[in-house]
């Protein structure tokens, strides 16, 4: 069993979003919740399954968390002051697995990247192929199907 959905919801994606202040929290709070359901099965795994490099209840790969700081967060200042506000010791990947509000911030940033607008927060199928356009991606093993699937286990 993982996380609470309504104290992840409450302690740390709304807290996060708020701070953050990138947009669309409503939506964003859907989607993080949902990644982190499929994902991490909300919490209960802390690194990828079979020795994958995925951290964090959001499971984001240490080049992916590179690849933000590198093209996103350093060339905006007013964004890196913030995620720094989340982790001021220990800029590495392996935060994202203590520090769930870094891990969130992180979350929100690498959805927040692509142009396209997000899906409304109750279009739970728009929400998850958001997650696999932009998250997952084409060549991820997970599917559509179950991020519906584990958002409707482990949030609704």
């Amino acid at each position: 069993m993982g996380i609470d959905s309504k104290q992840l919801r409450e302690e740390i994606v709304q807290p996060t979003l708020r701070f953050l202040d990138l947009g669309n929290d409503d939506s964003a709070e859907e989607l993080l919740l949902g990644t982190a359901s499929q994902e991490s099965h909300m919490g209960t795994y802390l690194k990828q399954l079979g020795g994958g490099p995925a951290l964090g209840i959001f499971q984001m790969e240490p080049a992916t968390f590179q690849d933000l700081w590198d093209n996103v967060i350093n060339h905006r200042e007013e964004l890196r002051e913030k995620v720094c506000d989340f982790e001021k010791y220990n800029f590495a990947s392996n935060s994202m697995v203590y520090n769930l509000k870094f891990a969130c911030a992180m979350a929100r940033v690498q959805y927040w990247r692509w142009p396209e607008k997000l899906p409304e927060p109750d279009d739970i199928e728009g929400l998850a192929k958001y997650w696999k356009k932009y998250y997952n991606s084409i060549e991820g093993k997970g599917t559509v199907a179950e991020f519906i699937l584990n958002y409707k286990k482990f949030v609704k």
